[in-house]
């Protein structure tokens, strides 16, 4: 676990360091030790990268409350 006094990476930061940790992982030349590590490692920062989600979405939220909207549109990844 992280202490709650060390600064926490950026969104952007927090999912890079992930992606290169998986990078790691999947080479499998790491011990089981150092693999649980990073593994642990990784599970903070997927939980980092999910509050940065959903900060985000509570404030476009807000933003499109504020805007005289109350329906928020789903977007749509099929076009």
């Amino acid at each position: 676990m992280t202490d709650k006094n060390t600064p926490q990476p950026d969104f952007e930061a927090a999912l890079d360091e992930l992606e290169k940790l998986v990078a790691r992982m999947e080479e499998g030349d790491l011990s089981l030790e150092d693999t649980l590590k990073q593994f642990e490692r990784g599970i903070d920062l997927t939980r980092q990268c999910q509050k940065a989600l959903a900060d985000a979405e509570q404030k476009v939220d807000i933003l499109v409350e504020k805007a005289g909207h109350t329906e928020v549109e789903p977007f749509d990844t099929d076009h």
